[in-house]
């Protein structure tokens, strides 16, 4: 935290805090609306009961308090929502593009009237802060499907060729760290171009996507072009390996993705990946030392660092080191750690137990291989899911916590001497998902955006999303781009095959 400073007056020296004191303001849990004590699927434009009796319980990871129970899918719920979704494709995908960018625009403002509802309780049922939710996620939500709703009627000049067609039943399985913002990165592009859509939320965050369903009904959306199938790992490999299914997008973790691409070869489905990262925040000397620091720490806070393309390592040349570490570690000392609901809080709780042991575990690994650890003193809340923001200094290209993906509030720093060195040392990754350059001059930025192997690379800037701008990796990052025009043809026959 910083230092009280002491100020001369004419009665005598006064001694003020070098921080604001923030009274607590916090967002009601009651916006989230009601939450039933158990969901089913949404099959076929209803809920319905799962055909097996298993359940799994989502919890509130600030409190470790059961928020609801929901249906583990089985195979026969898989096929059950499979065989809906081809049913409703005929009719949705001969609708003309204008009449299904009328459905998207309804989602669309949908989304904006009830976005302090769904802000709410994905922070409850994710962790993460509700400034992040109010003010990030739920913007880019509606600003996704407006945006694709706008490309519903203008396929023939996307550039794919003058007939476009849909694939068919799209399969598409999203993680827990942005859970509302990844359905839309997928549902929107999905929709707009004719497919219709089986999806399957992750086991810790089933809760928006099930409001969405609601969403889907209130919209008037045809019955069937959106279903939502709940439950753990076992129904998301019941769900890419479905014979009926023609194309399948996956976010989550390499591991995860590399399996899914083994079960896919051979087969005739259409596949994109969006996986893990492990990207490379270069500082140079003649950087915007305060704008850097700001960005460094959006790059690996924000969301509690659950993002695959956080900063994760930071790469500082080393004539700026020491001033630019003092400065990062009083801007990390301001950081508020605690209550999600909080408008104050800068970072919220870690998503899951088993998040915050692998965290943990890789953190020790750092101090175990020699790298110095250093954390802000801050107060943890007593129940939930906590870690402190954290960074390493003195770490080097062999460490554990600079190559394998910590996806928390972990920081590693290395340095470097030269651009060459500091494109060297950013590819030396198996990931390929993102990069930031920060430097005054615009050549430095052009010479090295064109040697970082990223998809996305940010100049003087962090963690900025835009619908119209695509998004994607290489290597163990995955293939395949959503958003923008690119985003698109994931979902497009481009040869203009029949389905």
């Amino acid at each position: 935290m910083a230092k009280n400073k002491k100020t001369e007056t004419p009665t005598g020296p006064v001694e003020r805090s070098g921080l604001f004191e923030y009274a607590p303001a916090p967002e009601s849990p009651a916006a989230a609306g009601e939450i039933a004590t158990g969901y089913g699927h949404f099959i076929g434009g209803e809920f319905v009961d799962s055909s097996g009796s298993e359940a799994l319980k989502t919890v509130n990871p600030a409190t470790e308090q059961v928020l609801a129970e929901f249906a583990q899918g089985t195979e026969e719920d898989v096929d059950r929502a499979v065989g809906a979704a081809r049913k409703a494709f005929a009719d949705w995908s001969a609708l003309p593009g204008s009449e299904r960018a009328k459905y998207l625009f309804r989602i669309a403002r949908i989304i904006q009237e009830r976005s302090r509802e769904l802000a709410v309780l994905e922070s409850i049922d994710n962790g993460k802060p509700i400034r992040e939710t109010r003010d990030v996620d739920l913007p880019l939500v509606a600003a996704h499907f407006f945006y694709y709703a706008g490309w519903a009627d203008k396929l023939d000049y996307a550039g794919f060729g003058p007939n476009p067609r849909p694939l068919g039943v799209a399969a598409q399985v999203i993680p827990w760290n942005f859970p509302l913002l990844m359905l839309a990165w997928k549902i929107a592009p999905a929709l707009a171009t004719g497919n219709t859509v089986v999806l399957k939320p992750a086991e810790t965050t089933p809760l928006t996507a099930l409001r969405f369903a609601e969403i889907c009904r209130q919209a008037g959306l045809p019955k069937g072009v959106v279903n939502i199938v709940t439950g753990d790992g076992r129904t998301g490999a019941a769900l890419t390996s479905h014979p009926d299914v023609n194309k399948v997008a996956f976010t989550g973790s390499t591991p995860v993705g590399r399996a899914i691409a083994k079960q896919l070869a051979g087969t005739r489905k259409k596949l994109s990946l969006e996986l893990g990262g492990k990207a490379a925040n270069i500082v140079f000397d003649d950087a915007p030392l305060d704008q850097a620091v700001e960005g460094i720490v959006d790059g690996i806070f924000f969301n509690q660092g659950h993002v695959c393309c956080a900063g994760s390592r930071l790469l500082v040349q080393e004539s700026v080191q020491d001033e630019l570490l003092d400065a990062l570690k009083r801007r990390m000392g301001t950081l508020r750690v605690g209550d999600p609901l909080d408008k104050n809080t800068d970072i919220g709780a870690i998503n899951s137990a088993e998040q915050l042991a692998r965290i943990t575990e890789l953190a020790a690994a750092g101090e175990r291989e020699g790298a110095e650890r250093w954390a802000p003193e801050c107060e943890l809340p007593g129940a939930g899911y906590w870690f402190r923001p954290t960074l390493f200094t003195g770490v080097s290209q062999a460490h554990r916590i600079a190559r394998e993906e910590v996806f928390g509030p972990v920081l590693s720093v290395l340095t470097f001497r030269t651009p060459a060195e500091a494109v060297e040392k950013a590819n030396n990754t198996p990931y390929g998902l993102s990069a930031g350059i920060w430097t005054e001059k615009g050549s430095r930025i052009l010479w090295m955006a064109s040697r970082l192997r990223a998809g996305v690379v940010w100049a003087n800037t962090f963690n900025k999303f835009d619908p119209t701008s695509p998004f994607g990796g290489y290597k163990e990052s995955g293939y395949g781009r959503e958003g923008g025009r690119h985003g698109l043809e994931p979902y497009l026959n481009v040869e203009a095959l029949d389905v």
